[in-house]
């Protein structure tokens, strides 16, 4: 932000009309009892509100519930809390409130509704109601996170790996660490750069100073392959990157340091050479042995996308279930209890798991899952990975949370794009990525955090790129816009996640260009200024509550600007961040009369008797109001 002054008669950020969220200032926090009740407040700025009512579903049907809501008065500023009683009636209980209001003469107005989406001046269906759920929503670390992705070819070769040429399989293309990333073609996933699993511990002081709290580590099992999302096997780590040894010290040596470290697992395929799938295809094969997978007796099987090397698994198989996940010695299960005792796994394509034709085992899958990891190493984080509508799924009993795209980062490159061309494809979305205003990214992100619940919205990853993406280096491609992109990815509700080398400007024009090898014998390479900005951001969002816990309240989001407050009982916390010059505006006054900077190097401007975000950009400021 510039640090140049406001002018008189500046225009004023509005309050929302009224609020409510999942947060602790509006919901006791915690796992609600079936058949309890809770209190939920709801604040509201707007003087016409006279009257609260709470709409909930039962069994099917909306009921209002009984007991009028009770308001503490008015503060200084005109803002009213209205406190109710919400009856818990079922798994998930969704929930709405309905404002009666008046003119100043008392006469009345047309009530309004108030849902997830927020203020309603017409009838909605449910889709957009509050939910509360009495499921467990996972561990409670997870929400102070800040996540680490690593590919782990290439990471980094440890100090004393044998030559490439020497450990190169019959399938790789060896490559030299500084090669260039053959990104597209047939031998994209065959290209092999050899890096280890001692390689990533070699270098977890690099993600210590950083500030990270959870590794992800992309598949460690074998295959024929670099990605080696094809496993031959799930029962033992590719001795490529060390073995089982090289993951047992990799997960003691990040725990020591205070990281955990979670894995990843194809719930979805198997490579064509696992030993379930050969079993499958055997002459002799039986009946247990084929219905793992989809095949047909003419040797037709299913695949993922039509790829032939990547047989879809099918859930409909009791003995597949038992082997991935229901039995003590399970796949899922093994690598959580020692030696290894990983944190959890990040599901691979979960949208497609047990789906095909009239199949939908899913959230059944899901639900095993969860159950194995809250048996072998309670208090586990499960992530599924949706790459578009991921709310159906979220319910809260299986997948914890998902990586983010639809919610955030397409969102994100919609607002901050500098018009890169990413091949035609946007996320998967056909032709470039349309420039789009704060209203309709906001949009988005408000429609897709009302369709889950709020303990859904705090644990989802927040992404600005990852292995499978174009870097966002190339997408805000203006260094001071980037920053606004960064500041948001460290600043909404929701864990932000970085795709290793991010921080260092890696560049990358698609998902396979984007997974070069890191540089660490080539400094003169690295982006310092971003990365003392990524420093600094993860350690402000380590460092205050309500950028990791805090509520949402919107407070504007016109053309180049969005501006929002993070919120607890104990803090507030202002962020405004703007794509390209704005004019500034002034706080209203209950928001407080004092202001802490806490980032962008500017202060709130009291001017002319109010505090003021001064005019500028683009850039991003973050304060604490007082």
């Amino acid at each position: 932000m510039s640090d140049v002054p406001p002018a008189a008669g500046l225009p004023t950020i509005g309050l929302p009309a009224a609020h409510h969220d999942g947060s602790e200032l509006y919901v006791p926090q915690g796992v609600p009892v079936l058949g309890s009740t809770v209190p939920v407040r709801v604040l509201v700025s707007d003087p016409s509100v006279t009257g609260v009512h709470l709409r909930t579903v039962a069994d099917g049907e909306p009921r209002w519930v009984s007991g009028a809501f009770t308001t503490d008065g008015s503060d200084a500023a005109g803002q009213r809390w209205w406190t109710g009683e919400l009856p818990i009636t079922g798994p998930v209980t969704r929930y709405r409130f309905l404002l009666e209001r008046a003119d100043a003469a008392g006469q009345p107005l047309e009530p309004v509704w108030l849902n997830q989406f927020g203020l309603i001046a017409r009838d909605v269906p449910d889709y957009h109601d509050f939910r509360i759920s009495t499921n467990d929503p996972g561990p409670d670390w997870a929400l102070d996170d800040v996540v680490y992705q690593v590919f782990p070819d290439r990471f980094a070769r440890s100090a004393g790996a044998p030559a490439v040429a020497e450990i190169a399989p019959d399938w790789a293309v060896p490559a030299q660490w500084d090669d260039p990333v053959i990104g597209t073609g047939p031998q994209t996933p065959l290209q092999f750069y050899g890096g280890d699993l001692d390689g990533v511990r070699e270098h977890l002081d690099h993600l210590r100073a950083l500030g990270v709290t959870l590794l992800y580590l992309t598949p460690v099992f074998p295959a024929r392959s670099n990605h080696r999302y094809n496993a031959s096997t799930f029962a033992e780590v590719d001795p490529l990157l060390g073995g089982d040894e090289a993951l047992a010290a990799l997960a003691d040596a990040a725990h020591r340091q205070g990281i955990r470290v979670i894995g990843d697992i194809t719930t979805n395929h198997t490579g064509d050479d696992h030993p379930w799938f050969r079993a499958a295809r055997a002459v002799d094969a039986s009946a247990e042995a084929r219905g793992r997978y989809y095949l047909s007796d003419d040797g037709s099987y299913i695949s993922w996308l039509g790829v032939a090397s990547l047989p879809k698994l099918n859930f409909g198989s009791k003995a597949l279930r038992e082997d991935l996940y229901g039995s003590q010695d399970s796949m899922i299960g093994r690598w959580l209890r020692p030696p290894f005792e990983l944190d959890g796994w990040r599901v691979d394509v979960a949208n497609m798991t047990g789906r095909h034709a009239a199949d939908d085992y899913t959230l059944d899958v899901a639900r095993g899952i969860r159950q194995r990891i809250d048996t072998d190493r309670p208090e586990s984080l499960l992530m599924a990975e949706h790459g578009h509508d991921y709310t159906a799924d979220l319910v809260g009993d299986g997948w914890q949370a998902t990586m983010n795209y639809a919610g955030f980062t397409r969102p994100v490159w919609s607002w901050l794009t500098g018009g890169t061309d990413i091949g035609g494809q946007f996320l998967g979305v056909p032709g470039g990525i349309p420039r789009r205003p704060a209203e309709a990214i906001t949009g988005t992100m408000r429609d897709f955090d009302a369709l889950v619940p709020w303990t859904v919205q705090q644990r989802n990853w927040n992404i600005l790129d990852s292995h499978d993406t174009p870097r966002f280096v190339e997408i805000a491609t203006d260094p001071a816009v980037a920053e606004v992109g960064i500041g948001l990815l460290f600043t909404m509700v929701g864990v932000p996640m970085i795709f290793a080398g991010a921080e260092i400007g890696m560049r990358g024009v698609n998902g396979e260009d984007a997974r070069r090898p890191l540089p660490w014998d080539r400094r003169a390479e690295w982006d310092i200024a971003r990365l003392s900005m990524f420093t600094e951001l993860i350690a402000l969002r380590r460092s205050v509550e309500a950028l990791r816990r805090g509520g949402l309240r919107w407070l504007l989001a016109e053309g180049d600007v969005i501006a929002f407050l993070r919120e607890t009982p104990r803090e507030r916390i202002l962020v405004v961040a703007a794509r390209a010059a704005w004019d500034g505006a002034a706080l209203p006054a209950a928001l407080g009369s004092a202001a802490e900077t806490l980032y962008g190097g500017t202060d709130l401007l009291d001017s002319y008797g109010a505090l003021a975000v001064p005019a500028g950009g683009p850039g991003l400021g973050v304060w604490r109001l007082h």
